[in-house]
């Protein structure tokens, strides 16, 4: 494939992330709820990162993974990715979510032995660290993180990464405008500020919502991917807010030296436009720039 094509200021991004969240699995491929084929939209979701990004550096699933924590749904969900990742060359980071079991999920998704430890760990790709944090509180749907992990997280952070920090976590640091998401938010907050501030820490990676959202949490971007399973229609009332069926979706991560974007990707078939191509970029790149300009950016004469 040609390219990279550069047309602006901005040179490629060092690292492309698939950011994926909630996808909810169950034992056996059963509807969620009894109404959602989470098993087709995850599935759609596969087909659409192949087609998004050939190479991308790694897909960081920020929780939920299963919606009740059977070992059937990691074993069948773990089936599900892990030929993708091999086709792509990527690495596949598993974070835990409220709905998650942490011993069925060490066992299931990490070869490790089946305890209720955290789920964390870090992974150094081409200079770019991704941490995973666990803020599940087994036995409960809020979030938090305990002494142990703080401090655990704050000695990693001692040492800056070359290209900084990502923090993937299910629990968004963030207040959500929707009533019923404050009691399930992520508690003591504070303490977690009082790690990251002022640490290599460029953004934060985070689940929860069904709905995507982006905020400021200690000077760092939080993205919130909305998820695969279902999603929040927020096009209602805060108090009337419930799922559907619809607008499933994940989010495309590019990281650069000065910036990280956060791209929404929706899981959907509908009808697409053929205006761009790869024929069509190799047309602009033959020209100079301020052919390119010409022909693409001036408005056509009334």
């Amino acid at each position: 494939m040609p390219g990279p094509y550069v047309f602006g200021r901005h040179q490629p991004a060092s690292h492309t992330i698939i950011h994926v969240s909630d996808p909810h699995f169950l034992a056996g491929g059963a509807r969620l709820g009894g109404r959602y084929d989470v098993d087709d939209t995850f599935a759609r979701t596969l087909v659409a990162i192949r087609a998004v990004h050939p190479t991308p550096a790694a897909i960081v699933l920020t929780g939920d993974l299963t919606d009740l924590g059977e070992p059937d749904a990691y074993r069948r969900l773990r089936a599900a990715v892990e030929p993708v990742a091999r086709e792509l060359g990527t690495q596949v980071i598993w974070v835990a979510g409220n709905h998650d079991e942490r011993p069925a999920l060490r066992e299931g998704l990490l070869d490790a032995p089946a305890t209720e430890e955290p789920v964390t760990g870090v992974w150094e790709i081409d200079g770019l660290r991704i941490i995973a944090l666990d803020t599940s509180v087994p036995g409960w749907h809020h979030g938090d993180l305990d002494d142990g992990q703080l401090a655990w997280l704050a000695d990693v952070l001692r040492t800056p990464a070359p290209q900084g920090t990502l923090l993937a976590m299910h629990h968004p640091p963030l207040p959500s405008h929707l009533p019923l998401f404050d009691i399930l938010e992520l508690r003591h907050q504070e303490k977690l500020e009082a790690v990251i501030r002022g640490s290599d820490v460029r953004g934060i990676l985070a689940g929860h919502l069904h709905y995507s959202s982006t905020g400021v949490f200690a000077g760092v971007p939080v993205s919130v991917a909305s998820a695969t399973c279902y999603t929040m229609n927020v096009a209602r009332p805060a108090a009337e807010v419930n799922g559907m069926d619809a607008a499933q979706a994940f989010n495309l991560v590019h990281v650069y030296p000065d910036t990280i974007t956060h791209t929404v990707v929706p899981v959907t078939t509908a009808p697409t436009g053929e205006y761009f191509s790869e024929a069509w970029l190799e047309k602009m790149a033959a020209l100079d720039p301020e052919a390119r300009l010409e022909a693409f950016s001036r408005k056509p004469t009334r």
